[in-house]
């Protein structure tokens, strides 16, 4: 009987069965769907203070709460939707950052009239080329970078908020516009194939 071979990772992903799916099936593939990039905007500022494994765990739970990261109904929450998304136990209720996400929706349109799609405005960045990095440890990976505080402040401009720097690179890692896998972990090659 043939023994299976042990899948290298990057060390991050290997203290939950949650980390490992998001690993080996999203964290730094090159996404280009609008509701998408919404959506990841959305929970890496939710994120903020908090570790993305909380945010894992309630993704299902944001979906819900927010239409499933629809971008023109999230434009368009009122005051009575907010209160509601205050008393959902299923999300992160911080008032600022579901403030913030309603702001993001509106800026996030602009961006999409502005430019054809945010997609086209957001990997503009590296012009629309993943950066490929070839990081052999964990501790080689930044926190954040002089492009991610570029895109941060361009963001800050359009009225984005809770895109910081860090949070902008994070953005930068999940959705694919940087390949920040360790190059022995098997996702590394798989991701740079993608286009």
């Amino acid at each position: 009987m043939k023994k299976e071979k042990i899948k290298q990772r990057c060390g991050w992903s290997v203290s939950d069965p949650l980390y490992i799916q998001y690993h080996d099936e999203e964290w730094g593939v090159p996404l280009h769907d609008e509701q998408q990039l919404f959506e990841f905007l959305v929970l890496e500022g939710m994120q903020a203070g908090l570790s993305w494994l909380t945010i894992l765990r309630k993704r299902e739970n944001f979906r819900k709460a927010f239409d499933n990261f629809d971008v023109n109904k999230v434009a368009h929450y009122k005051e009575h939707k907010i209160n509601a998304l205050m008393q959902d136990a299923g999300i992160i209720r911080n008032r600022q950052k579901i403030l913030a996400t309603v702001g993001n929706a509106r800026a996030f349109l602009q961006a999409q009239a502005e430019f054809g799609s945010f997609d086209k405005y957001i990997w503009g960045f590296v012009n629309g080329k993943p950066i490929r990095n070839e990081w052999q440890t964990l501790n080689e990976i930044p926190a954040k970078t002089p492009l991610s505080e570029t895109i941060s402040r361009d963001l800050l401009k359009r009225g984005f908020r809770f895109v910081g720097p860090t949070i902008v690179y994070a953005h930068m890692q999940a959705t694919g516009m940087v390949n920040d896998h360790v190059v022995d972990c098997f996702r590394y090659s798989q991701v740079a194939r993608h286009r």
